[in-house]
């Protein structure tokens, strides 16, 4: 019974972190952008007008907890979004709260 309870205990704080992190207002911004390509951090800077340090600052949080993957290319780090990871955690987070959820296409600007 302990094992159940601590596995529900889990998955519950997994789906809490996932929203807390994507609650944050720069990080979904940064979401937003970079759902339609890849980005730099100047690039995203530029665009959400944020001083560099704090668009790194939510990038390592978003690449930490793998909804985003980066590439380096030359000096620059791209960014793009990891939709694996966050189709799986929409799924969760929607199957959880008893919705039905069904991710929607990428779309271009």
């Amino acid at each position: 019974m302990n094992k159940a309870i601590n596995k529900i205990s889990e998955n519950v704080k997994e789906k809490a972190d996932f929203l807390k992190i994507i609650s944050e207002e720069n990080r979904l911004r940064i979401i937003y952008l970079i759902r339609s390509g890849k980005r730099c951090v100047c690039d995203i800077e530029k665009k959400l007008k944020l001083p560099q340090n704090l668009v790194s600052h939510h990038l390592k949080v978003l690449k930490n907890f793998q909804i985003l993957s980066s590439k380096r290319k030359g000096v620059k780090i791209f960014y793009q979004l990891n939709q694996k990871v966050l189709e799986k955690y929409l799924k969760e987070v929607s199957k959880y709260l008893g919705l039905y959820f069904k991710c929607p296409k990428k779309t271009e600007e």
